[in-house]
């Protein structure tokens, strides 16, 4: 009785799978230090709400002013991309001046509805009002952690590693968007929640949770996209 013949793998299917297996063990993936330093940086505001008094407000000024570090950083990587380097002479400025009105329009809708700022009579939130909200709320070393994890993602992910030789400053330009509408819609949905039930700051910490696990969500399909681009 004659063997049955079996369908052959090409090689080159073996080499492709021998490959992602590689990857997919030498990925350090929750174990990076860019994701943790993320972690570490987001259980500041969730001291803040157990132990500093923290609202719904702070907290949110706080990611607002994290939307800003991370289009800060996300200019730098257009200007550093391996691609499309005649296209950053219009693209960099265009998406500063985007994302940054997106951003200021985002701003005064937390400071009106979370802040006071729609009150009749209340003064318009300028800058001088917002660091003043940094002092008085003790905003600032989470700030400075926020800053040090984006700056720490940007050296080691996106120079040490070499993302910036795949990245494309048009690709790049639409990045931030999507991770900040999702994460703030659902921020901002739990705190209209919080604000309305008047329940304790545990809700709080959930929601700052619920936004570090969709940070790091967000922060492992973006390692995993550059390396598929490789």
């Amino acid at each position: 009785m004659e063997p049955v013949p079996h369908p052959s793998i090409p090689d080159k299917d073996l080499r492709q799978d021998a490959e992602r297996a590689r990857e997919t063990s030498s990925d350090p993936g929750l174990l990076r230090p860019s994701v943790l330093a993320l972690v570490a940086a987001n259980l500041v505001p969730i001291y803040g709400a157990l132990f500093l008094g923290w609202k719904t407000f702070p907290i949110l000024l706080l990611f607002w002013i994290e939307n800003v570090i991370l289009g800060i950083f996300n200019a730098l990587k257009m200007l550093c991309a391996g691609q499309g380097h005649l296209l950053k002479i219009f693209l960099v400025p265009f998406f500063c001046f985007h994302y940054g009105m997106f951003t200021f329009i985002h701003g005064i809708f937390i400071m009106g509805f979370f802040g006071g700022a729609f009150r009749q009579g209340a003064p318009f939130p300028d800058g001088n009002a917002i660091l003043e909200i940094v002092r008085h709320e003790r905003l600032d070393w989470a700030i400075v952690g926020l800053f040090l994890s984006h700056a720490l993602s940007f050296v080691l992910n996106y120079l040490r590693e070499g993302e910036y030789r795949q990245a494309s400053p048009s690709v790049l330009m639409q990045q931030p968007y999507g991770r900040v509408v999702v994460m703030h819609l659902t921020i901002l949905l739990g705190a209209f929640l919080v604000a309305a039930l008047k329940t304790s700051s545990l809700v709080l910490v959930l929601l700052v949770v619920l936004k570090v696990v969709l940070d790091v969500r967000g922060h492992l399909r973006e390692r995993q996209k550059f390396k598929r681009a490789e």
